[in-house]
C-alpha cells in the first residue's frame, strides 16, 4: 500500500548492465575501425602506451580518458574524418550481441509486467546500461529500445566560442566532427550513476546526485537492483551494490578459461553473488539465475506491500458473545471503536 508521505513507491526493479564483453563480444568501437579501415589492435596498442609516454614528459594521463583523447587526435589528423555523433549512433546498428539478446531484455520485463500479483502492486522492471564505452553507439544498437537510460562517454561536436553568451543565434554545422569530450565514464565514476538511478536524478532533474535523500524516499532502493558485468574492472560497482543489499552477477565469454577463473575469484572473495556464461538464451544458467532473482526481488516487494497494508488497516468491529472472555486493557482490540 503506498505511503502518501513517501516520495516514491519503491516498486521498481532495476537491471543495470555493463556493455562491452557483457552484452556483446569484444568492444563497441570495432565498427568505427571497420568504417575507416583502421587496424583495431594498432589503435589500442597506441592507447595503452600513451600514459607511459606522457609520464616521461612529466604529465599524468588517466588511462580511462586516453582512448577518448586518441579518438579526437585521429579526427584532427583526418584518420576519422567526419566522425560525429550521428555516425556513432549509425555504427551502433552493426553491433552483434551475445546469444539470447536483445530478446532477453523483453523477457525480463514481461516476467514482471504479466504477473497478476506484481501487477496488483504496480511493480515494474527497468533496464539501464552504465558503460565506459560510447553512449551514442549504444543508443544506436539493437538493444536500445528496451533500455530506460544509457550512461556512457559522450562527445561535443561544435564547442561554443568565447563570448558565446553575447550571441543571439548559433550556426548549426551539420558536417561538424566530434572535437571535445562531454562526459567521461570510468569504472569508479560508474558508482555515481548507480546513485543517480537510486535517487531518481534521471527522472527528476531538480534532485542532484549529491542531495541528501532519506532511504525511504529514493526511487529505486539499491536492494532492488541487479548489476551484471564481465569482471574485475567492475569491482567498485559490485562492491557498492552488494554492500547496499543488491545482487551482482558476473559473466564470461563462453569457453574462455581465463575469464572463467577471474569470475570464480570474484565469487570466492565475495565480490559477486554468482557468475555464468554470457549466454542469455532460455534454460542457460545466466538466463535462469537472473529470472530467479528478479522474481525474488518482486516477491519481497509484494510481501512488504501486504505487510504495510495489514498494519494500516484495522480489524472491523464485531458482536461480542456472553461467553467470550473480556479483553484485557492491553489488547489493542479491547476498544472496539478505537481507530
Amino acid at each position: 500500500m503506498p505511503d502518501e508521505n513517501k516520495l516514491h513507491r519503491q516498486n521498481i526493479v532495476a537491471c543495470i548492465w555493463d556493455f562491452d564483453k557483457t552484452l556483446i563480444p569484444g568492444y563497441m568501437q570495432a565498427p568505427i575501425f571497420r568504417h575507416y579501415g583502421i587496424d583495431e589492435n594498432d589503435f589500442w596498442k597506441e592507447v595503452n602506451r600513451l600514459p607511459e609516454i606522457y609520464q616521461q614528459r612529466g604529465q599524468r594521463l588517466a588511462q580511462d580518458i586516453a582512448y577518448l583523447n586518441h579518438m579526437l587526435t585521429y579526427v584532427r589528423h583526418g584518420r576519422f574524418a567526419g566522425l560525429n555523433n550521428r555516425l556513432l549512433r549509425e555504427l551502433g546498428r552493426e553491433l552483434s550481441f551475445y546469444q539470447g539478446l536483445p530478446d532477453f531484455f523483453q523477457t525480463l520485463k514481461n516476467l514482471v509486467a504479466q504477473d497478476p500479483l506484481y501487477k496488483r502492486y504496480e511493480i515494474k522492471l527497468e533496464h539501464y546500461i552504465v558503460s565506459t564505452g560510447l553512449a551514442e553507439t549504444i543508443r544506436g544498437s539493437a538493444i536500445a529500445p528496451w533500455v530506460e537510460d544509457v550512461y556512457g562517454c559522450e562527445f561535443i561536436e561544435s564547442p561554443l566560442p568565447p563570448d558565446f553568451d553575447l550571441q543571439k543565434e548559433f550556426e548549426i554545422d551539420t558536417s561538424a566532427e566530434i572535437s571535445q569530450i562531454a562526459q567521461v565514464v570510468d569504472n569508479t565514476i560508474k558508482t555515481r550513476f548507480i546513485f543517480e538511478i537510486n535517487k531518481g536524478t534521471n527522472k527528476i532533474a531538480s534532485i542532484d546526485v549529491n542531495s541528501k535523500i532519506d532511504p525511504e524516499d529514493r526511487r529505486i532502493p539499491i536492494r532492488n537492483m541487479i548489476y551484471v558485468a564481465d569482471g574485475p574492472s567492475d569491482v567498485p560497482v559490485f562492491s557498492v551494490v552488494r554492500k547496499n543489499g543488491g545482487r551482482t552477477y558476473a559473466v564470461y565469454e563462453p569457453g574462455n578459461e581465463k575469464e572463467f577463473a577471474q569470475n570464480d575469484a570474484l565469487r570466492s572473495c565475495g565480490r559477486v553473488d554468482h557468475f555464468g556464461r554470457a549466454d542469455y538464451r532460455e534454460k542457460s544458467d545466466t538466463h535462469m539465475w537472473l529470472k530467479t532473482h528478479v522474481r525474488q526481488i518482486c516477491d519481497r516487494i509484494v510481501e512488504e506491500c501486504e505487510s504495510a497494508l495489514s498494519r494500516r488497516v484495522s480489524r472491523p468491529p464485531r458482536h461480542i458473545h456472553q461467553d467470550e472472555p473480556k479483553q484485557s486493557s492491553s489488547d489493542p482490540q479491547g476498544d472496539l471503536f478505537k481507530e
